[in-house]
């Protein structure tokens, strides 16, 4: 791998990948919203930002995302359910995605091995679910998993090497889980993006358009 685009990387696991690459000595081009004015609930910011990229990306990587989006905290039942708070969820955690997936035939090489990941969560396993509740943020990320499997479908037509997958870093501890990890294990954003970037290197072409967890373990959609 030669060189790398990451998406949210001023945050805990974004800015920990894009120095786990650049420790193994990949060139990495690094965007957030805070440094680079990349919004990723504003299409117009998507296009600006990512049409003024040129060349190509070995891996293209998404670490953006909120569980909790201006203070809402994950519903515990459907009856609390908001319109604002959902559509909120989804312009973050599953359009975001989308639109950086639209330039992703541009971005990635066609004559060689390529990743684009997103960061999803088990929550957003619809076959997993036994618990219910966090509504909105379990329905996003839902739907970026089949917007994941869409997508990978289409860039095994023009890009024969892609590999386009949904990953589950596990929980980390940042900004984002602390007030949700409760008693579940826990790693670093560091620990966490050594163990997505070794699930990456081991991915293959025959493995797109799939949903991983941190240990390279398949998860059900």
């Amino acid at each position: 791998m030669e060189r790398a685009l990451v998406i949210g990387a001023s945050g805990g696991i974004g800015q920990a990948v894009a120095a786990a690459l650049r420790a193994r000595g990949v060139s990495v081009e690094a965007l957030s919203r805070s440094q680079d004015g990349l919004d990723l609930t504003d299409e117009a910011s998507v296009v600006r930002v990512l049409g003024a990229l040129g060349g190509s990306f070995d891996l293209i990587f998404v670490a953006s995302g909120a569980l909790e989006i201006a203070g809402a905290a994950p519903e515990k039942t459907i009856r609390s359910i908001r319109a604002q708070v959902m559509m909120d969820q989804f312009a973050l955690n599953a359009v975001g995605p989308a639109l950086v997936l639209r330039d992703a035939a541009r971005l990635l090489p066609r004559d060689r091995r390529c990743v684009f990941a997103a960061l999803s969560a088990r929550v957003g396993s619809i076959g997993g679910n036994r618990l219910g509740g966090w509504v909105s943020y379990r329905a996003a990320k839902a739907a970026m998993n089949q917007i994941i499997q869409t997508a990978s479908i289409e860039l095994s037509r023009s890009h024969r090497d892609s590999i386009c997958v949904a990953l589950h870093p596990g929980t980390v501890r940042t900004g984002l889980t602390e007030k949700y990890a409760g008693g579940h294990p826990s790693v670093t954003a560091e620990e966490a993006a050594e163990n997505l970037l070794s699930v990456i290197e081991g991915l293959a072409p025959d493995q797109t358009g799939r949903f991983f967890d941190w240990a390279g373990k398949a998860v059900e959609w």
